[in-house]
């Protein structure tokens, strides 16, 4: 599985951010200062609808 952050994670390590991992049909993150413990699973359509709302500005209600 290939991790990757944000490059918007800052300075440094960028070690104070979340990480995510894609397969066809599901998204995997985790926070990237602990990265051996558990990490949310979620099925790739509902993470791309999520990631849509996000850049649409439903996100900040």
């Amino acid at each position: 599985m290939i991790w990757r952050k944000s490059t918007y994670s800052g300075g440094g390590d960028g070690d104070a951010c979340v990480e995510i991992a894609a397969s066809p049909t599901r998204i995997r993150i985790r926070d990237s200062k602990i990265p051996a413990r558990a990490t949310l699973s979620f099925p790739a359509p509902a993470f791309a609808a999520f990631v849509e709302s996000v850049k649409g500005g439903k996100g900040d209600r």
